[in-house]
């Protein structure tokens, strides 16, 4: 008998995500489990049940979802699920809580990507700003950023105290630097993005970031990308579908939130 394709997927939060349950099915599983408010101590057990039923054949044909919406908390839970293995009995394991790891990969894939298209080298000393930084998705993202050598500045829209923590939180789990600054009033904002190359917008759905004369004020700009779907728009004047668009009125040009989210569905 053939092994159906079974997907377990883990959530410290009372719901699993509906968008993650309709991609599983979508990528081919044939079975999608849900296991709600689950605790860090618990994934060791769930994970261990779900290989040693199936065997190392069965195994092959077995994964494992974390989801939720704490980075650094999936992460441990899939540091857990990675520890619990017992080879041969191993299964594929991925963490995508509220889809912020596929999206800030996906937007910084599309930012390398059309700075190469401009000719622009690649992150490597670059002066990134990432709003929403506090986030999931503008945390994960101003890692990864740093990670490939960018200069980030995290962007705190409520002052130091949230954007500084977050900073520390990747220099101890991530060995990244990241430099964050206050960007609770439209002048501050302003000011950031004038000195930056890059505005990364991972803001509120909803909630516009940048104006237009911000970013026509920002003659060293030179992308702009921006997460938020829901109008208005994060960054003003970058369209959702836009993917290397020139901004009207700056030196920038904008990458819109389903071009991002084209990769990060790839991706996921």
């Amino acid at each position: 008998m053939t092994h159906p394709h079974i997907l377990h997927m883990i959530t410290p939060l009372k719901h699993v995500s509906p968008f993650d349950v309709n991609m599983a099915l979508d990528a081919g599983y044939g079975h999608a489990v849900p296991y709600t408010d689950v605790e860090l101590k618990e994934v060791t057990g769930l994970i261990q049940d779900s290989i040693f039923s199936r065997g190392p054949q069965g195994a092959k044909r077995t994964g494992a979802f974390i989801g939720g919406r704490d980075a650094i908390l999936a992460l441990d839970m899939l540091d857990a699920a990675r520890k619990a293995m017992v080879p041969p009995f191993e299964i594929s394991v991925f963490a995508d809580p509220a889809g912020s790891f596929t999206t800030a990969a996906a937007m910084v894939a599309c930012l390398e990507h059309q700075l190469a298209q401009m000719d622009a080298g690649g992150l490597s000393g670059r002066g990134i700003v990432v709003f929403g930084a506090t986030g999931i998705v503008g945390f994960a993202s101003a890692v990864i950023a740093g990670q490939e050598g960018a200069r980030v500045v995290m962007a705190g829209y409520d002052g130091e105290k949230r954007v500084k923590a977050r900073s520390e939180e990747a220099k101890e789990r991530f060995g990244v630097d990241l430099e964050y600054a206050d960007a609770s009033s439209e002048s501050l904002v302003s000011d950031l993005v004038r000195g930056a190359e890059v505005a990364l917008c991972a803001g509120r759905a909803g909630t516009q970031i940048l104006s237009r004369e911000q970013i026509a004020g920002a003659d060293r700009l030179r992308v702009v990308a921006d997460v938020n779907a829901v109008p208005p728009a994060g960054a003003e004047g970058v369209e959702v579908m836009d993917d290397g668009k020139p901004i009207e009125g700056s030196n920038a040009v904008g990458i819109g939130a389903l071009a991002i989210g084209n990769v990060k569905y790839r991706v996921e």
